[in-house]
């Protein structure tokens, strides 16, 4: 047998049967069938058995080769190999599965192949050393693989974290020499603080802080232009038909109650907030909050109340918000290593503060009054000892501070009012909400929506100081249709204009009384009028920008994203899109940038005659493009650690200038509120 074995292995006897036609794996037909050939004993059928089994293993592994060379596994010159092979294989007659089998077995393929390789081809002890071979082979293509897809899954990860996800999303500590500060943020509100202001010269602390941080030209508010819906913008991200503040007062026809922004015992529940607010953000992130009287920090939203909150006080002096927000800052921190102290005894990280005192006097004197002026100068004054407190504390570069203001203001006339009752029937009108504008709830919609809709068009084509929107005509970028709180039917006045009724202002009877409307300036038109433009000016160590940087405009939607991102802390889902770091683009003090415009306010003829001609402060109390020698920027542009040093240096030595200057101008303006003296100075 072990001869007979030999005979039939031998490269002489394989050669020539490899001509022959199989018709099944085991590689021959019947014996008798087999003309020729030698019959093959039972213990050689065994070992040919054996053989074409581990054959059919081999072959198997085919299905890989693409995968194989994808990997690199076969280089140029096998490929050579390979059609070399492959026209041997048509010489010699071979089958092309025997082909297979030498190429996966890493034979060499020669011209000139020895007879003792012949003949070690095709047994039974060269095929095992392939075999593992080709396993290991397989082993690293499957590893290679699960690698591959594991790196695509994790980089898919990647991608859409990086949507979601600030880049600076965990800021480090600072320390201001004694105490370890982790990442805080002051957010004030200026309300009713128009960006136009700013040109008055009234604002050299303001102005101060521009030149030395990062802003836009100015904010745009969201519609309608007024201070609630706003305030929940800024603190959600959200449009306030998203978050549910519709306006400052509207009808809920589910509740089937009115919210009304100064009835505190209804308009502070909590059923009113559809949205997270930032402190409610922060706190569930383990970030406390202190919330100095923010329009809704009083509602319980949604009963995750901030660490300390100050309620609603009108009458407050500005320089106690200036105690309170620093007293905060004075308290212990997380890290300074004192044992037993509660929750609310510790550094909050998130304060935000509002200011009501602009907004107030802009609508009881309007927005080019003396009085207004007074006021502006004012909250720059109380602003100069906010960054003096900074200061003092060597926070100026530790501490985050943002100052926004929710809307601008404008003034309003007897000679820019709408008569609601003489434009339509206001018996069918069921409810009115808004202010100035005028959102119109009927007692019988289906039917008198259209009708009125047609109507009050062709008055407003005619009057042309007023717009008219259902729900399907509200243009989109007002952002202002998809909530059950917002009214059916809407009339809009244009900037300067209000709509009002008869019963609580008679046009033509003021006119022949000489009665003047009230209030004298008002703010809720369109968002994007130049009046109407809000303040967003940012500085710390989240807006590492060179000073006085220039910001493209941006929606107030915007700011939650950014006061999150400078807290370290993720935010909730909103309909902003910028995140940290802001992207600039240029300087204020570019010479290709025209600088803020002063939009044309409308005024009477009498108005303009009484009004006090803008004042101006000391020549050097604001230097806005200071230079290298200041200390804002090195060669390449980007501040260093002294420069930003000496840049608090220079801003402190002109504010301690500014504030003797507006102590003088805010005594000299309180003076003639009474009108004695057109003089402000």
């Amino acid at each position: 047998m072990s001869s007979n074995r030999d005979g039939l292995l031998s490269e002489k006897h394989y050669d020539e049967d490899a001509t022959l036609a199989l018709s099944d794996d085991s590689g021959f037909e019947s014996e008798g069938e087999l003309a020729g050939v030698d019959p093959v004993k039972d213990g050689d059928r065994d070992i040919l058995e054996e053989t074409e089994e581990q054959e059919k293993l081999l072959r198997k592994p085919r299905r890989l080769d693409a995968a194989r060379a994808a990997f690199g596994l076969r280089d140029g010159t096998n490929s050579k190999r390979r059609k070399a092979k492959t026209k041997k294989s048509k010489r010699t007659g071979k089958d092309s599965s025997d082909m297979m089998m030498e190429m996966e077995g890493g034979f060499k393929d020669t011209s000139s192949q020895s007879s003792t390789d012949s003949e070690i081809e095709g047994t039974k002890w060269d095929r095992k050393a392939p075999k593992q071979s080709h396993r290991g082979r397989l082993t690293v293509i499957y590893l290679s693989i699960v690698a591959l897809f594991v790196a695509l899954i994790f980089g898919a990860y990647k991608a859409s974290r990086k949507h979601i996800s600030p880049s600076n999303v965990h800021p480090p500590t600072l320390s201001n020499g004694t105490h370890t500060f982790r990442p805080t943020t002051i957010l004030v509100s200026l309300d009713g603080f128009r960006a136009d202001f700013l040109n008055r010269n009234l604002t050299p602390a303001l102005s101060a802080f521009i030149a030395s941080g990062v802003s836009p030209k100015y904010l745009l508010p969201s519609f309608p232009s007024v201070t609630f819906p706003n305030h929940f913008t800024l603190v959600t991200g959200l449009y306030p038909e998203s978050h549910g503040i519709v306006s400052n007062q509207f009808w809920d026809p589910d509740y089937e109650e009115e919210f009304y922004y100064t009835h505190v015992e209804s308009s502070m529940q909590s059923k009113w907030w559809d949205a997270e607010p930032l402190w409610v953000t922060a706190e569930d992130q383990g970030v406390r909050s202190a919330i100095h009287m923010w329009p809704g920090s009083e509602a319980h939203i949604p009963d995750v109340e901030p660490t300390f909150m100050d309620k609603y006080n009108g009458t407050e002096a500005l320089l106690r918000k200036v105690d309170r927000v620093l007293g905060w800052l004075d308290l212990p921190g997380d890290d300074d290593g004192i044992e037993g102290l509660a929750h609310n005894e510790k550094r909050p990280q998130f304060i935000a503060a509002y200011v009501p005192n602009v907004d107030a006097d802009g609508h009881k004197y309007g927005p080019n009054s003396t009085e207004i002026k007074a006021t502006i100068a004012d909250v720059d004054s109380m602003f100069i000892e906010l960054v003096e407190g900074l200061y003092a504390r060597n926070l100026s570069d530790i501490v985050n501070l943002v100052v926004v203001s929710d809307h601008g203001m404008a003034t309003t006339s007897n000679d820019r009012l709408i008569q609601l009752d003489d434009l339509m029937d206001v018996s069918l009108i069921d409810h009115i909400d808004g202010w100035p504008l005028r959102g119109l709830r009927l007692k019988n919609p289906e039917r008198d929506v259209p009708i009125l809709y047609e109507q009050l068009s062709k008055e407003a084509e005619k009057a042309g100081s007023f717009d008219v929107y259902t729900l399907d005509t509200m243009p989109d970028r007002y952002h202002f249709t998809n909530n059950d709180r917002i009214a059916p039917l809407w009339v809009v006045p244009k900037t300067g204009w209000a709509v009002v009724e008869k019963a609580n202002f008679d046009v033509a009877d003021a006119i022949a009384t000489g009665k003047e409307f009230s209030p004298k300036g008002l703010h809720g038109y369109d968002h994007e009028h130049p009046l109407m433009r809000a303040i967003f000016i940012a500085r710390g160590p989240a807006f590492p920008h060179e000073p006085n940087s220039r910001l493209p405009v941006f929606q107030n939607t915007e700011v939650y994203n950014i006061v999150c991102d400078s807290l370290g802390i993720e935010p909730h889902p909103n309909n902003g899109t910028l995140r940290l770091p802001l992207t600039t683009e240029g300087l204020h003090s570019d010479a290709n940038d025209p600088g803020l415009e002063t939009p044309a306010d409308p005024v009477d003829h009498e108005d303009k005659d009484k009004e006090v001609p803008e004042s101006t402060g000391p020549e050097d109390a604001v230097d806005s493009t200071p230079g290298p020698e200041d200390g804002s920027s090195d060669n390449d542009g980007k501040k260093t650690e002294e420069g930003k040093g000496k840049w608090w240096s220079f801003v402190h030595e002109q504010l301690k200038k500014a504030k003797e200057w507006a102590k003088q101008f805010i005594e000299s303006i309180r003076g003639n509120k009474k009108g004695e003296s057109d003089d402000p100075v």
